[in-house]
């Protein structure tokens, strides 16, 4: 598959700044899997168009504060984004810009009166901008959720306000370790969830830590030739025999997020069952490909170009795909993380 062909005109006023006033109140695009069909529903109707016998499944990763701001010792300034904690005070990071910035030289990051210091100690992959960054002193894991920015996506072309801390969180958030959210589930609330619940929708979570691989942008031609970067995750033993009991009774599984797409897909044995695992996936989805797990997909409405729309189209196809999203464009549906929603079943 060409990287053309994930290509589309997106108007840069389509992609939302800003999240709905109330999570339930983005809109919600129903698509027919099979025919392709487009319906306009609100989020808040998820309820009538869920089975009583639906599995859903969440990603209850936790979103980091990971977007530092400082200086390098010789003034210059420089911006990091917390990847990984190492431990030791030892974290993986990616600096921009990070060619400039030598092993053995110092960063310094001051706000609100709280300053930590780090020293750069090697380049992980070389030309990727990515190191190790070990912080001193005390009291460092505090002082950097003090530091740092919630980490908003380089396309919402804004600072980050307070008001992002709660809103870039999904309601069901536990697992912290994240550099993006899980977007498809903001729209939920907890009435919402409940009334779920009430009508007989069971649920399960796994935990993928949303890593730099989301906003990493496809730059091969030929997409197959892309290569993702590893992200961490964790299926709990109650959710692998959720969905296992849920296939085998011939019930759908309803996946919120193209991250838990990605942690499930990498789970499956050689008989069909989801494995309970922590593991490490850079599984990368495009079409075409044979999706075992999912009947049914929640998901957001993503950029050009990006391994996120690669999936979609794996899903749904590529000619449903596209005109879906010509819909969705037409009919001033919002873009993005912060944008409304589609489901596919």
């Amino acid at each position: 598959m060409e990287l053309s062909e994930l290509d589309y005109p997106l108007p840069k006023e389509k992609i939302a700044l800003f999240p709905a006033e109330k999570r339930t109140d983005a809109k919600l695009l129903c698509v027919d899997k099979i025919s392709g069909t487009c319906t306009h529903r609100i989020f808040r109707d998820l309820p009538e168009l869920l089975k009583p016998t639906d599995l859903l499944i969440l990603n209850d990763v936790k979103v980091l504060p990971a977007r530092l701001f400082g200086k390098r010792s010789t003034g210059g300034k420089v911006e990091a984004l917390l990847l990984k904690d190492l431990g030791g005070n030892i974290w993986e990071a990616l600096l921009m810009p990070g060619g400039r910035v030598r092993e053995g030289s110092f960063l310094s990051f001051e706000r609100d009166g709280v300053a930590l210091d780090a020293e750069i100690l090697a380049s992980l992959i070389p030309g990727s901008g990515k190191r190790c960054l070990r912080f001193m002193g005390e009291n460092c894991g505090e002082k950097l959720r003090k530091l740092g920015h919630i980490p908003l996506p380089p396309y919402i072309d804004r600072q980050d306000l307070p008001a992002d801390r709660e809103q870039y969180q999904t309601v069901f958030a536990e697992k912290e370790g994240a550099v993006a959210s899980p977007t498809a589930g903001l729209h939920f609330d907890k009435p919402l969830l409940e009334k779920l619940s009430g009508m007989g929708v069971e649920t399960g979570y796994v935990t993928l830590h949303v890593g730099y691989g989301t906003f990493q942008p496809i730059t091969a031609e030929n997409i197959e030739e892309h290569r993702m970067f590893e992200e961490e995750f964790e299926i709990p033993d109650e959710t692998a025999l959720k969905i296992n009991r849920a296939k085998r009774a011939g019930r759908r599984v309803i996946v919120c997020g193209t991250t838990c797409v990605r942690a499930l897909e990498s789970s499956v044995n050689g008989t069909g069952e989801v494995l309970s695992q922590k593991g490490r996936t850079s599984i990368f989805i495009y079409p075409p490909y044979d999706f075992k797990v999912m009947d049914g997909l929640i998901t957001n409405f993503h950029m050009p170009k990006s391994t996120l729309l690669a999936m979609v189209a794996a899903f749904l196809g590529f000619e449903k795909m596209k005109a879906a999203y010509r819909v969705a464009l037409e009919n001033n549906y919002r873009f993005a993380s912060y944008g409304d929603a589609m489901f596919i079943a």
